[in-house]
């Protein structure tokens, strides 16, 4: 598949079906902890990067079988609210297979748009990131493209809740040291205040960053950012210990569309195509030996990425 990726096993959606509308890898920001590496094309301009028709017969494809999935979700590469596609593309899974949910991962930096705004009102669900309030801070983790304001960024997310009667998670990412101390929090919290999320999830590092030497948050470090932004429901997504294996029958092809979008360790693999280990390790062997990937050490093992 070209546009398409796993199924992967989602922490928060399930077993949910990727959609990346974009070439590796364009965003408008340049997150210091990107787990798909650094930003090739910083831009905020809005276009067709891939084919809208393409994207729409592949999934055609894919979808006609009746796949058992609980969401798709338009994530990947890049920030996909730079697809000037997106929403005849949501609007074709909505129109031919409304069973299936909808979910659209954005940084929320182009939210300040209203054409941009409309084009995913039709989904089920938005995440939209907010790691940030303060210049320097957001600065410093984000790495915007020069015209991104955190003001303009609330204020998009703000008309956006006014306009999408579904659900809105806000999801911040806690770096330790970087954007943990109490005035960013207090911060963070009124500026979730105004946007009105149906809750707020609170993420950490999970694989090697675009930058390296950052560390993930603790869970009693998560669990003080979850005390200070009362009222707000929040809940803490970062990954448990352990994570569900299922037995499965997928191959090498769904292996590398996984990793060459985030490095992954063999749990990472297992769990999210539900394969078992011995397969697993058969599909990394065979893509080993293809000269295909290759793995690093990383904080909780070793990492397989796409060559």
């Amino acid at each position: 598949m070209k546009y398409l990726f796993g199924p992967v096993h989602s922490r928060r959606f399930g077993r949910s079906l990727g959609i990346d509308l974009l070439p590796a890898k364009v965003c408008t920001m340049n997150c210091i902890y990107c787990e798909c590496g650094g930003t090739e094309m910083c831009t905020d301009e809005v276009k067709e990067y891939v084919p809208t028709a393409e994207v729409i017969q592949e999934l055609k494809g894919y979808l006609s079988g009746a796949p058992d999935l609980d969401a798709i979700t338009f994530a990947g590469s890049g920030e996909p609210t730079l697809h000037s596609g997106i929403g005849e593309i949501i609007s074709f899974i909505k129109k031919r297979y409304p069973h299936y949910r909808v979910v659209v991962l954005t940084n929320g930096s182009l939210m300040r748009r209203d054409d941009v705004r409309a084009r995913i009102l039709h989904a089920d669900v938005i995440v939209p990131s907010l790691d940030a309030v303060s210049k320097e801070v957001f600065e410093k983790i984000n790495r915007p493209f020069p015209c991104s304001d955190t003001e303009q960024i609330i204020e998009g997310l703000v008309r956006l809740r006014e306009e999408f009667a579904k659900e809105i998670l806000l999801e911040v990412f806690i770096l330790p040291g970087i954007n943990d101390g109490a005035d960013e929090l207090n911060r963070i919290r009124e500026a979730a205040l105004r946007i009105r999320p149906d809750a707020v999830q609170l993420n950490t590092l999970d694989r090697p960053g675009a930058v390296a030497g950052l560390h993930p948050a603790d869970y009693h470090l998560l669990e003080r950012v979850r005390n200070a932004l009362s009222p707000l429901k929040v809940d803490i997504i970062a990954r448990s210990e352990a994570a569900a294996t299922k037995a499965g029958g997928l191959g090498t092809d769904e292996v590398l569309a996984l990793i060459r979008r985030r490095p992954s360790t063999i749990e990472d693999i297992i769990a999210g195509l539900a394969l078992s280990a011995q397969e697993a390790e058969s599909a990394l062997d065979a893509l080993s030996r293809q000269g295909l990937v290759a793995k690093k050490k990383g904080t909780r093992g070793d990492y397989y990425y796409a060559l």
